[in-house]
């Protein structure tokens, strides 16, 4: 396990899934964690276990709705006034829209953009400052295989990753650039079990459990995602920058 020891975190969409995952497991390897959602409730009970299984307080959560301009102001602010720093930031927080290029509103394509997109643009952009103050950091942002395949019941869903996907590159050499010593990545998981995924599965009549038995790329588990945050994160990935990392059992390249 990468150690993160000293070094300060913030998660969004922390309150489940891959952001509860992802802070989970950050905490873990030693390092201070701000966990954002708009769940307040469950935010909070998720910062909580986390502070009780580590004894030592790793954990704070902040309402936080990303695809506000002035709540990312707020919330960059109120780390640097408790933590003085920022080291990782991983854009997690996402929706899924089920329609298709026909069916999808604008109203829910500019939602899921809203989140996902303009909600990756915003904090990157208000991220790097603070980071940039005490020498450098990590960026990781959540995207998916669905920037890569088409799936047309996800379309304003695969619009915002495919934004993220570039987004991510054009960060990473806008850092390097500057000198700013700040490393950006996208992450791009295919199915996992997450809430947001068995809503979206429910919402087309699928059931994860009848799949094929000869169908072995399967579904992954939140951890399997969590492992690889941890070491973007970590030092031990420091030549690894404007990388889009594919997490997916070999489904984007699987030809049956």
């Amino acid at each position: 396990m990468a150690k993160l020891t000293g070094k300060v975190a913030l998660v969004t969409g922390a309150a489940s899934g891959l952001g509860k995952a992802d802070a989970e497991m950050l905490a873990k390897s030693g390092a201070t964690v701000y966990l954002t959602d708009v769940n307040d409730s469950v935010g909070k009970k998720v910062a909580a276990a986390i502070n009780k299984k580590y004894k030592n307080k790793r954990a704070y959560y902040i309402h936080h709705d990303v695809a506000s301009e002035k709540n990312w102001k707020s919330v960059i602010a109120s780390i640097k006034r408790r933590s003085k720093r920022l080291d990782v930031l991983v854009n997690n927080a996402g929706v899924v829209v089920v329609a298709t290029p026909e069916t999808t509103t604008l109203k829910e394509f500019r939602f899921a953009n809203s989140i996902m997109s303009e909600g990756v643009f915003l904090g990157c952009k208000y991220a790097i400052p603070l980071m940039k103050e005490k020498g450098g950091g990590s960026i990781i942002n959540m995207s998916s295989v669905a920037s890569h395949v088409g799936y047309p019941v996800f379309f304003a869903y695969s619009a915002a990753k495919g934004a993220v996907r570039s987004m991510t590159k054009s960060i990473a050499v806008h850092c390097q650039a500057m000198g700013y010593n700040i490393r950006c990545n996208s992450v791009h998981p295919s199915s996992i079990d997450t809430p947001m995924i068995a809503e979206a599965n429910e919402k087309l009549g699928i059931n994860p459990d009848d799949a094929a038995d000869g169908d072995m790329i399967g579904v992954g588990s939140p951890e399997d995602v969590a492992n690889l945050v941890v070491f973007l994160a970590s030092k031990e990935s420091q030549f690894i920058n404007g990388s889009e990392l594919v997490i997916d059992n070999s489904l984007t390249v699987n030809p049956l």
